[in-house]
C-alpha cells in the first residue's frame, strides 16, 4: 500500500497540461474544465509536482 498519494488543487488550476506531459504512468487525466490523478495508477513519483509552477499537484500522505 502507498503512503503517499497526489492531489489536485482545482482552485489553482489553470488546465495548462503540463503534469500530464510529464507524468510516466499517464495516471493524470485532463478534460475541459477537470483534472483528475488515478491514484491506482499513479507512482507517486513526484514529477507533476516538481513541474507545476502553480502547485496544483500536492502530495498527501
Amino acid at each position: 500500500m502507498k503512503e503517499s498519494r497526489i492531489e489536485i488543487s482545482h482552485a489553482r488550476c489553470d488546465f495548462c497540461g503540463t503534469c500530464v506531459a510529464v507524468c510516466p504512468a499517464d495516471a493524470i487525466t485532463l478534460e475541459e474544465s477537470a483534472i483528475s490523478v488515478d491514484p491506482e495508477t499513479c507512482t507517486v513519483c513526484l514529477n507533476c509536482v516538481h513541474i507545476c509552477p502553480l502547485g496544483v499537484p500536492e502530495v498527501v500522505k
